[in-house]
């Protein structure tokens, strides 16, 4: 059996690897504590997709996401250390339990590897009370998982994150991450193998036409009378599948049907998924360098080129389209500056989809290192381009309208790592999965010159992005 350069790697440095392990439980013996170890490995190729598929258990937290234009796809399988919490005060509670958790961490392997060290996988509501008492998801939730699988750049990375106390079995726990990579290493690098077959769908929309419609007109009505500038609102669909649906299946449909969009899933352990592909990203920072996106103003794909370039010549020119997205860029900035940020607009383009395109314009700033990024998110969501402006004006008046819980749709989902770098997407274009049923949802902004026929058809424009994935399984 040929071994391969990296389990080579790991079988030598299996001594230092107990030794270390041995050192931090006899510090625990002595100061009666226990600690977390963040162990890094570099491993052979292999897509973290077909990992979570293998790895993760039904009764697990876990979280996936991909962004194939940065060669960057992370799975988190089951937690070392969670926190759930509702309520106001949720992303500050988020930042404290995950700067405790850090003061906590020792890390073993070469810190150098991208991805190495604790990654914190988080996700937060729409609201920060759900009003759906059964709603599947807490309205915040953050979790050190105990394994990470990481690609980027054509490079494999596994963190091990254990928890070390005077009772801990070191040899078993050195065993159990020899096995798991025995197990990865078996497992080659393409997609999950599974032949998609057509399923049969039965489709219920939540809200009927006539009624999403009459809200827009509504809505129009409050925008006239200047109560609020812009509102967002959305509709769901109920899917009904001839089979369960399969989630490895379903995002690996989504990556291949939507290349240019963030992939991610998260599961509550208790059988449901909510997963999607999103255009938009609240926030990434790397290396203190932020960037923002502000994205809305939305125009079909044309069927042809010159269909195409007419739409978008359109959709840049709209007065109408182009009010919608400087609420965005406005709110975004002013809430930046509000932080002590300095936001850098860059020149405004378009995100063109495999359906939709949209107006996009990114914005820059400069993070200093006292402003932890959950603040920065806490301080944006949601913004103009999921909620509405004035933004509570706007929430309350979607509490009004939408007769379903939003939940996780229009979030902010990501990961945190111990270095204050990030990335979180706003989770639009999304569908909560449960078996063989599914919700999706989309939504459209509601500002003045909408009109509800063209507004009811871009939701309905944006509830394919996800249908599509769910014909194949």
């Amino acid at each position: 059996m040929t071994v391969s350069p990296c389990r080579t790697n790991f079988f030598v440095g299996h001594k230092d690897l107990s030794q270390f392990l041995l050192a931090v439980q006899a510090n625990c013996l002595k100061n009666n504590c226990r600690q977390i170890v963040s162990i890094a490995l570099e491993i052979d190729l292999v897509d973290p997709l077909v990992v979570l598929e293998h790895l993760s258990q039904a009764n697990e937290i876990n979280f996936y996401f991909e962004n194939k234009g940065k060669g960057e796809a992370i799975a988190a399988i089951d937690a070392v250390a969670k926190l759930q919490v509702d309520g106001e005060e949720r992303f500050a509670q988020a930042e404290y339990f995950i700067k405790n958790c850090l003061q906590n961490i020792i890390n073993f392997g070469d810190s150098n590897l991208p991805f190495s060290g604790p990654h914190f996988f988080c996700y937060f509501s729409f609201f920060d009370q759900n009003s759906q008492i059964d709603y599947p998801f807490p309205s915040a939730n953050i979790f050190l998982p105990r394994w990470q699988i990481t690609l980027k750049n054509h490079r494999c990375i596994l963190v091990n994150n254990i928890i070390i106390n005077a009772s801990a079995n070191i040899a078993r726990i050195v065993q159990n991450l020899s096995n798991k990579l025995e197990i990865i290493h078996s497992l080659e690098y393409a997609a999950p193998s599974l032949h998609c077959l057509p399923n049969k769908l039965s489709k219920k929309s939540v809200t009927h036409p006539a009624k999403f419609k009459r809200s827009v007109s509504s809505a129009l009505k409050n925008i006239q009378s200047q109560h609020l500038n812009k509102v967002v609102l959305a509709d769901a669909l109920d899917v009904k599948s001839s089979v369960p649906f399969n989630l490895f299946n379903l995002l690996n449909n989504l990556r291949q049907i939507h290349p240019n969009c963030y992939i991610f899933s998260t599961s509550n352990g208790k059988g449901q998924n909510f997963l999607g592909a999103s255009p938009e990203r609240l926030i990434s920072i790397d290396q203190q360098q932020l960037i923002t996106d502000a994205l809305a103003g939305s125009a079909p794909r044309g069927k042809t080129p010159a269909e195409d370039a007419a739409n978008a010549n359109s959709l840049l020119n709209s007065e109408k389209e182009r009010h919608e997205h400087s609420l965005v860029i406005e709110f975004i900035t002013q809430r930046l500056s509000q932080l002590g940020l300095l936001p850098q607009i860059l020149p405004p383009r378009l995100r063109q989809l495999s359906n939709i395109q949209h107006l996009w314009t990114p914005i820059n700033a400069i993070v200093p290192p006292h402003i932890h990024p959950l603040k920065i998110v806490a301080q944006l969501h949601p913004t103009p381009a999921v909620a509405g402006a004035a933004r509570e004006i706007a929430c309350a008046e979607i509490r009004r309208y939408e007769n379903f819980e939003r939940g996780l749709y229009a979030a902010p989902l990501g990961w945190v790592d111990s270095q204050g770098n990030c990335e979180f997407i706003v989770g639009i274009r999304s569908a909560l999965i449960d078996g063989d049923r599914a919700r999706l949802y989309a939504g459209a902004g509601i500002v003045a010159g909408s009109d509800p026929e063209k507004e009811f058809a871009e939701v309905q424009l944006k509830l394919q992005a996800l249908l599509k994935a769910l014909i194949y399984q």
